[in-house]
């Protein structure tokens, strides 16, 4: 098992190999404790594939470094990757990842199952519109690199992407940038250009880097690219501008056709910082940061600050990163340029990151998860086994208690069996009671229904109106009493008073109408109808004969007077 604090980290350059050992230990900044490098050559012109030489060179690293085993980190490189930054609205955490696979489906050119992809968001949302980083990379290129390190015995923990390692290591390195910062990393095949403001973050693979440099002078001087390449790291440098740029000819030639691929550079960096602008409405850069093996070349710094107006330094990686008493500081301080990439992996390990990007192939992350879960199979096939033989004892307790309690309990349910018979008798005569309440409930409810009915027509009348029969009215077809026939008399006067209180709410009616809205507000005919069905003029007084109907039907025939309908 290896130690929880040590960690390997990998940059796969075109010409440079690099491996690093680091102790990483959580929540506190990573030391380096050793170094290697490889050397690949980087001709562009070699067929060689990368899985051919990949593992070899990690060997070699480690033989001649001292390096042991431990946890691999590595990196893609920049043109291994596609990365992809959009806005989405603010929407719910389950909608974002429906569209952020969207947009992988979109803006990726090859078939999802051929791809392994990874996201971030940036920012938290809070204006309105959610900004995302997406990175893919083909799976085949991914295994390549994989299936290279696990052949030697370094599975990865993670693989992370060049340019995302270089924004954590910059961002660790310098934690207080403000305004718009460029991180420029020079390669030998590819430049990877990294735009830093606030939780914006933009990336872009330039293809010009050194070996353009180099492809350059081999073709204007007429030799091999192994002698330009050469002649590159000893007497190269950006010319500056002016008839002659060095007292040598060969040395101002050499300068000169540096300066023409930079310019080129130059031109896909205004390129990029105007499409950053534009997609992410991002400020103009205060300041570029310079790191990578190419980025060395004397007057590079000033050839930028010339052209971009900027502030121009370089990076340090090892600003906020400790350094172990085995490294060589002296050569420590020309490779720094090249462990920017090491440190931002270490940082994974050892802190949480601003960007945190895994690319891992399925089948890796599939056995990573499985083998975490082989101590919880062991634990269960022990747990298991000792369940079993605690339950062969306890089954075999528990048959003895068993019988003995058997005995006893065929005692008890034959006492109790007798008790259920008295019980069951016990319960019969308790329905019948139960029963025969319930009959006199229903006799007793009977007999008061007919009094408030009575007593809600008396609530009715007025003064001066008299009643003189009360009947009831049945349904023809059932023969259920359904409401009442009110016969009554009223003084004319007292009809006429209670008319004419009525006309104050707008309505002309009759007395006799006036009583039929009195007992309509009475709540067993709320809901039914009131209606006059005839008068008769009596001289000093009105006969009047009224259909008060119920609100419902009634189950009530058996509530009448046996000895007629009148009451």
């Amino acid at each position: 098992m290896f130690a929880s604090d040590r960690v390997l980290a990998l940059n796969i350059g075109a010409s440079k190999i690099l491996l690093a050992e680091f102790s990483a230990k959580s929540g506190r900044p990573p030391v380096l404790l050793n170094y290697g490098v490889y050397e690949t050559g980087g001709d562009p012109e070699s067929e060689v594939s990368l899985g051919d030489y990949l593992g070899e060179a990690i060997r070699q690293i480690m033989r001649g470094s001292g390096i042991r085993p431990a946890p691999l980190l590595l990196s893609l490189s920049g043109q291994m990757v596609f990365p992809r930054f959009v806005r989405l609205p603010a929407v719910s955490q389950e909608k974002l990842l429906q569209m952020v696979e969207y947009e992988v489906e979109q803006n990726v050119p090859f078939p999802m199952t051929d791809i392994v992809w990874n996201h971030q968001f940036l920012g938290d949302g809070s204006m309105g519109e959610q900004a995302a980083m997406i990175v893919a990379a083909k799976l085949e290129s991914v295994r390549e690199v994989t299936e290279a390190t696990t052949g030697i015995g370094l599975e990865p923990e993670i693989v992370d992407v060049a340019p995302m390692a270089l924004y954590n290591c910059l961002r660790h390195s310098e934690p207080g940038l403000d305004g718009c910062t460029i991180l420029l990393d020079i390669g030998a095949r590819t430049t990877n250009l990294i735009v830093v403001e606030e939780d914006k973050i933009y990336n872009r693979c330039i293809a010009t880097a050194g070996n353009a440099i180099t492809q350059e002078l081999a073709k204007g001087l007429g030799i091999s690219f192994a002698e330009a390449e050469q002649l590159k790291r000893e007497r190269a440098f950006v010319a500056l501008g002016g008839v002659y740029a060095a007292d040598d000819a060969e040395d101002d030639r050499i300068s000169k056709i540096v300066r023409t691929v930079v310019t080129r550079l130059h031109a896909e960096i205004s390129r990029s910082i105007n499409f950053y602008r534009s997609q992410q409405g991002g400020s103009a850069p205060t300041r570029l940061i310079l790191t990578g093996g190419s980025a060395v070349l004397p007057q590079l710094d000033t050839f930028f600050k010339e052209k971009l107006n900027v502030e121009v330094s370089y990076l340090n990686p090892f600003n906020n990163v400790g350094v172990g008493p085995r490294v060589d500081s002296e050569r420590l301080q020309s490779d720094a340029f090249v462990l920017a990439e090491a440190v931002g992996l270490a940082l994974r390990r050892a802190q949480d990151c601003p960007v945190e990007i895994n690319l891992m192939p399925p089948e890796i992350v599939r056995r990573k998860s499985f083998r975490k879960r082989i101590p919880f199979f062991v634990l269960s096939a022990i747990a298991l086994m000792a369940t079993l033989g605690v339950w062969t004892v306890y089954q075999y307790q528990m048959l003895q208690i068993f019988q003995g309690q058997r005995d006893q309990i065929t005692e008890k349910l034959d006492r109790l069996e007798g008790e259920q018979k008295k019980l069951k008798q016990a319960d019969g005569i308790r329905q019948g009671l139960i029963a025969k309440a319930d009959a006199e409930a229903e006799l007793m409810g009977k007999r008061t229904l007919w009094l408030k009915r009575i007593e809600a027509v008396r609530k009715g009348l007025f003064p001066g109106v008299w009643l003189t029969d009360i009947s009831p009215v049945k349904d023809g077809e059932t023969g259920e009493v359904i409401g009442l026939s009110i016969k009554g008399c009223g003084w004319k006067d007292r009809l006429k008073e209670q008319a004419e209180k009525a006309k104050t709410t707008g309505r002309e009616p009759t007395g006799e109408e006036v009583l039929c809205d009195r007992i309509k507000q009475q709540a067993v005919f709320s809901n039914g109808s009131v209606s006059i069905k005839s008068t008769r003029d009596g001289g000093y007084y009105d006969e009047f004969t009224l259909e008060a109907l119920f609100e419902a039907p009634q189950q009530d025939g058996n509530s009448q007077n046996k000895n007629g309908n009148k009451r």
